[in-house]
């Protein structure tokens, strides 16, 4: 029986000025999709398409978990490197981790979670920061669910 061999992608998507409004994963996935069509054309998408998935998405902190065959990670990085737009919203992405394995992924995200969560606190009041911990503990359990 063969195995099938993923790559994880951890992408955080910042603003270009205004604020990201709420994304969801269905529109990181069409936005990336038409990114591999208009950069790899056909082909690339062919060769993507099969494994390509947004597993999870943070709207609160802009993360994202992208799965990706191991033979096309780079065809699926270079399309999220060249993507500007999602839903007519001028973004980056910014590929924070790449890992073979969902538990790296997962532990590479709850640490930058919490590394965003804790810029955040130093510029909001006490009772705010009640509200981090809760979304911490929430998007930890959400993350450690994932399953391949």
């Amino acid at each position: 029986m063969v195995r099938f061999k993923n790559r994880w992608l951890l992408v955080e998507f910042l603003s270009c000025g205004s604020p990201v409004p709420s994304l969801t994963s269905k529109q990181i996935y069409n936005a990336l999709r038409d990114s591999v069509i208009e950069n790899f054309g056909d082909a690339g998408w062919g060769a993507v398409a099969g494994s390509l998935t947004v597993k999870y998405f943070s709207p609160t902190t802009q993360i994202c978990i992208i799965r990706v065959a191991r033979d096309h990670h780079t065809t699926a990085w270079g399309a999220l490197t060249l993507l500007r737009t999602i839903g007519g919203v001028s973004i980056i992405p910014h590929v924070i981790h790449l890992s073979g394995t969902l538990k790296k992924a997962q532990l590479a995200t709850i640490t930058h979670n919490r590394t965003v969560i804790a810029r955040r606190r130093t510029n909001v009041a006490a009772h705010i920061s009640d509200a981090y911990d809760i979304y911490l503990a929430k998007s930890t359990k959400e993350i450690e669910a994932l399953k391949d």
